[in-house]
């Protein structure tokens, strides 16, 4: 496979981080010395990854000074917040390429790179392939999980693994859907329906940032060396 793009989704208001982000986007709340955002870029190992897009809505002036100097586009989304997926269709035409990566940015991970982890097992019979991990290592994540793998990897909706918000996808049928603003959800549950959505668990540790006492959680996990 030719090496796929990645979209980093850092249009959020982040509103759970409260006064954190008064100021800034979620994406440059600091965590162990540096913002999300470079926690997340990270992971884009130019041998892995091809171009890198990320996505800007609230104070995305801030963001894009921030990334001067990186070789990364921007796709716009002031005039309106897209959610995940009406902010992949949106970034397409940057992209340029099909299937695509796609990255959260408001978590930190410890272990292997996740994103060589999750393009090591995708197939060229999957329409999408999601990033999971167990419960007992999703750090700060508050939910009861989102998805049960059978053991060929085929996923349903079920209290099993957690998504980690990293996935590769096929894009095509963004364009069948009439919503401007949509859920990646919508995406997933046509996939589904076809039998093409699967997932990989991780092997590492994964901390969910999405609120401010996240932040000590993610710390104390980095400079965990045990993994």
């Amino acid at each position: 496979m030719t090496k796929p793009p990645i979209l980093l989704f850092a249009a959020g208001l982040g509103t759970r981080m409260g006064d954190l982000t008064r100021d800034r986007p979620k994406s440059l709340v600091m965590v162990g010395g540096r913002p999300l955002i470079e926690h997340a870029l990270a992971l884009v190992d130019k041998n892995l990854i091809g171009r890198c897009v990320v996505n800007t809505h609230y104070k995305g002036d801030m963001l894009r000074t921030h990334l001067t100097g990186w070789d990364i586009q921007f796709s716009d989304e002031s005039d309106q917040l897209l959610e995940t997926g009406g902010g992949l269709r949106n970034a397409l035409p940057l992209l340029q390429a099909n299937p695509v990566c796609t990255l959260n940015t408001d978590a930190v991970w410890r272990g292997a790179n996740p994103i060589a982890s999750l393009l090591d097992a995708w197939k060229p019979n999957m329409e999408a392939l999601l990033l999971t991990v167990p419960k007992s290592r999703a750090i700060g994540h508050m939910g009861r999980g989102d998805f049960i793998l059978d053991a060929n990897g085929k996923m349903t909706r079920g209290e099993g693994e957690v998504y980690t918000g990293l996935q590769i996808i096929r894009t095509d049928d963004l364009a069948n859907i009439s919503e401007t603003a949509f859920s990646m959800n919508v995406l997933w549950n046509r996939i589904a329906e076809r039998g093409g959505l699967f997932g990989t668990s991780y092997s590492g540790l994964w901390c969910d940032v999405g609120q401010p006492e996240s932040i000590a959680l993610a710390e104390n996990m980095l400079e965990k060396s045990d993994v």
